[in-house]
């Protein structure tokens, strides 16, 4: 995803003020060992670009000042309740080295899994975004979670998911998804609670 940014050289709450009055938001760029710069964006194209779920998830190209450079986003501020982007921080990439970033899952199958069909169970997700490290190009948008094979007995961990070749996950070990079931018993006391 592309977007733009420009330089600024004032700061602080008054300046940040005249920029949002200009439709523009603050923001910071740091890392890769380069000192941290103000920049300004605009703002109805960071508004829209933070309701899509890759932006939060991608490496991105920001063209700072005509040059185009690899960030991500690293965190924002919304106003409490208007629709409006206080300001963003984004980390500049060197395309050679590790990131680690949080990548969403996209479950899918659970409605067609023993779980569900045959056990009459409910398959919750515990988790909806993956921490992975890897180079910058080999970075997934997504991971996609096949939940059409879990059993009433069956816990889905990160170490259970089929990665991208060259991708790690930080935490193996987490587990992503369950499965519960009611017991008849349970779902008679529950019918007889009821009526």
């Amino acid at each position: 995803m592309n977007f733009t940014a420009s330089s600024r050289q004032q700061q602080g709450t008054s300046a940040s003020r005249r920029l949002r009055r200009e439709a523009k938001v603050p923001g910071i760029l740091y890392g890769n060992n380069k000192a941290a710069e103000m920049i300004a964006l605009d703002h109805n194209e960071l508004y829209y670009n933070l309701q899509k779920e890759k932006f939060h998830s991608s490496i991105l190209t920001m063209t700072l000042d005509g040059v185009e450079q690899l960030v991500v986003l690293r965190a924002f501020q919304m106003h409490p309740y208007k629709n409006q982007v206080l300001h963003a921080d984004f980390q500049r990439i060197d395309p050679n080295s590790t990131v680690t970033m949080r990548v969403p899952l996209h479950f899918f199958g659970g409605e067609n899994s023993p779980a569900v069909r045959i056990s009459k169970g409910f398959i919750s997700h515990l988790v909806s975004f993956v921490e992975l490290s890897c180079l910058p190009k080999d970075l997934p948008e997504y991971i996609d979670v096949d939940e059409s094979g879990m059993t009433a007995l069956d816990t889905l961990r990160v170490a259970d998911l089929k990665l991208p070749v060259n991708v790690t996950a930080v935490n193996p070990e987490q587990t992503i998804a369950t499965v519960t079931t009611i017991s008849d018993e349970d779902a008679a006391a529950a019918t007889g609670d009821a009526s």
